[in-house]
């Protein structure tokens, strides 16, 4: 994992939220290879300077990118197969079967299995391929990055002899880490630990490749932190002490958020919180290098659920909803400030959205962290703090998020008084013409940054949405095909960008 080159700067600049696994390509999901290189290319062209993606982790049930098996590892279903067969870690026959997956949309359990497939021959040829330079290559990513690597590649090791299941259904000693017991489990695992180790090695590789490509084409990656991580991850069984956990590491209390105008029970998520104290004791060790090695991958980070670092809503383990909950003091600034002393200027953007209170603007302002102003929630009236005349320039704007309807669904489904309202606000005469309104109306605002997803730029329906909060199953499947990418569409976003300086 190679350092960051310089912490980035906020300036003027545009750019498109589209997560790596909607590319498009033949191998059922969105990858690192050469489509990805084209979408950078394509961007250039466009005239845009950022790509902001979705987190990077290992996914695991449900598929979210926000609930991942390691805060530090990447997803092995983003490895290209084409730069395997480039590298020599496959052979032409292992891609001569045909396969026929969906274009238009990821299909998880029919990709899984066949990448997985693919990935365990690249490690056969990879163990027995000597000539290879890529084992000394390999022996000093494992060294470099044992911190965390020695734990994950473990963790998935035993989990995946365990059926898949959750660490907490492991045998009692392998759960409490006994020492004698761990040992025992990395002999006998020993060629599935390597694996592991591998596929995160080749993951990394081909990142960092085309980030410096992007980096090549004046294109910067705003990356993503999910404030809680997975029960069921490496961190949390490695880290117990970290975490509000029994004797049988379980959670005692969980994270959500209480009841609000959009939810009558609130959003139960289920996350272990974090023993503040602890990590405060401990120098905030643990954060400090899951931010080092964030930064370390991208350029700015969005720092999802920002208003838990000032207070968070603890919920007891077991409820079925978040109602009964109670709002405890976060790390504050104390947390920022370690982080700022050991990392310098935070190249951070503050997803400040929901119930925000005083003291989370306070604390976000404290560090002059710009926060997000999402359009789609600015149709209420001319005092809404989302419409883009009352932005300051120290804000990103969005069209919407991956949470989001796209901007032609919300508009189709709005209430009739917001709909109303953004017609009179954004000059509107067509429905079609909403989304591409949407989007001038944050280009040409003083905000730091405009983005978009590029459902939007698409003038999607909601059909292309990425994410329903509430809905199990079903989301993160939505990919771009290669004739979306089209010339026509190009120009009129540099267009775009050339009009309002971005």
């Amino acid at each position: 994992m190679k350092p960051k080159d310089t912490l980035m700067k906020f300036e003027r600049a545009s750019g498109i939220l589209l997560h790596p696994t909607s590319l498009p390509g033949p191998y059922g999901i969105g990858d690192l290879g050469p489509s990805a290189y084209r979408w950078v290319d394509w961007l250039a062209g466009a005239g845009c300077k950022l790509w902001q993606v979705l987190p990077l982790g290992p996914t695991g049930y449900g598929d979210s990118p926000y609930q991942c098996f390691s805060a530090f590892a990447g997803n092995p279903y983003l490895i290209s197969p084409d730069l395997l067969l480039k590298e020599s870690l496959l052979h032409p026959d292992d891609l001569v079967e045909a396969v026929d997956f969906p274009a238009d949309h990821v299909d998880y359990g029919a990709v899984i299995s066949w990448k997985l497939n693919l990935l365990e021959r690249a490690f056969v040829r990879f163990k027995t391929s000597p000539e290879l330079a890529l084992q000394e290559t390999f022996d000093d990513f494992c060294l470099e990055q044992a911190g965390w690597l020695d734990d994950y590649a473990l963790f998935m090791a035993i989990k995946e002899v365990n059926g898949g299941g959750s660490w907490t259904g492991w045998a009692d000693a392998l759960r409490k880490r006994e020492p004698v017991a761990l040992e025992s489990e990395h002999r006998r695992l020993a060629d599935a630990v390597k694996r592991f180790k591998f596929y995160q090695f080749i993951f990394y590789r081909q990142w960092f490749a085309l980030r410096e490509y992007a980096h090549q084409h004046a294109i910067r990656i705003i990356g993503d932190i999910p404030i809680f991580v997975a029960m069921d991850s490496a961190d949390v069984w490695a880290h117990p002490d970290l975490f509000f956990l029994d004797e049988a590491g379980n959670p005692t209390v969980v994270a959500g958020v209480p009841p609000d105008y959009f939810s009558q029970t609130g959003q139960l998520w289920g996350n272990p919180l974090y023993r503040w104290d602890v990590h405060k004791y401990t120098g905030y060790t643990w954060w400090l290098s899951r931010l080092r090695a964030i930064l370390g991958m991208v350029d700015f980070v969005r720092l999802d659920h920002f208003r838990g670092f000032a207070g968070y809503w603890e919920i007891p383990a077991g409820e079925e909803t978040a109602v009964k909950g109670r709002w405890l003091p976060g790390p504050g600034a104390d947390f920022f400030l370690a982080v700022e002393e050991s990392l310098g200027e935070l190249p951070i953007i503050a997803e400040d959205l929901g119930e925000i209170t005083p003291d989370v603007i306070v604390l976000r302002d404290q560090f002059n962290l710009p926060g997000m102003k999402i359009l789609q929630f600015g149709f209420s009236g001319p005092e809404n703090v989302f419409l883009p005349h009352h932005y300051p320039h120290n804000c990103v704007t969005y069209t919407g998020t991956h949470d989001n309807d796209t901007a032609r669904g919300w508009f189709e489904t709005a209430p009739e008084d917001e709909a109303a309202f953004a017609r009179g606000y954004l000059g509107i005469e067509q429905p079609e013409e909403f989304a591409w309104k949407l989007i001038r109306a944050g280009w040409s605002s003083v905000a730091v940054f405009a983005l978009a997803p590029m459902q939007d730029f698409l003038n999607l329906h909601t059909k292309a949405r990425m994410n329903y909060p509430s809905k199990l199953g079903g989301n993160w499947q939505w990919r771009l095909t290669e004739e979306m990418l089209s010339d026509a569409l190009r120009e009129s976003i540099k267009n775009i960008n050339q009009l309002f300086s971005r």
